[in-house]
């Protein structure tokens, strides 16, 4: 179902994945719409368990797309470089495709402490207090990962 990588060559293992996944700031999330248009935003995330998750405010644009279609991809850049004199970059991706679905109860409590100790470790007591002030506005979306590659272009 998926498309095997035409650079197979700068394909990394499942673990070099991971971690790339793993250390990566943000990624951006593509849906679909209603109408067949594609739609990208950069989000903040956490990998855990084989999954990603990701927080939105209740009502907005990507949770509409995800309802008509929880068929997304996810992608990530980590480090890269600009190579000009060789007309290249070298670069580090993952790209993700699963199904998105909203996460309750404590899955959604242990997505929004993971997403606190990743960007936040230094404020857990008081972003604790947040999340319990907060969570009622808060939808959190899981990415349960069904396929996922990734690429490497060393310097």
């Amino acid at each position: 179902m998926f498309t095997a990588m035409r650079r197979i060559d700068r394909q990394v293992s499942t673990e070099e994945t991971i971690r790339i996944l793993e250390k990566c700031e943000y990624g951006v999330l593509s849906t679909v719409n209603q109408e067949g248009y594609s739609y990208g935003v950069p989000l903040s995330y956490i990998y855990k368990d084989g999954s990603i998750y990701f927080h939105s405010a209740n009502d907005g644009y990507k949770l509409k797309n995800i309802a008509g279609n929880g068929k997304v991809s996810f992608c990530v850049v980590g480090q890269k470089q600009s190579m000009p004199e060789k007309f290249t970059t070298s670069y580090e991706s993952v790209i993700v495709f699963g199904q998105a679905t909203v996460v309750l109860g404590q899955e959604k409590q242990e997505a929004l402490l993971g997403l606190l100790s990743k960007y936040g470790p230094d404020y857990l007591e008081q972003g604790k207090e947040y999340i319990r002030k907060s969570q009622d506005r808060t939808t959190v979306i899981k990415i349960t990962v069904e396929h996922m590659t990734g690429k490497v272009r060393p310097q």
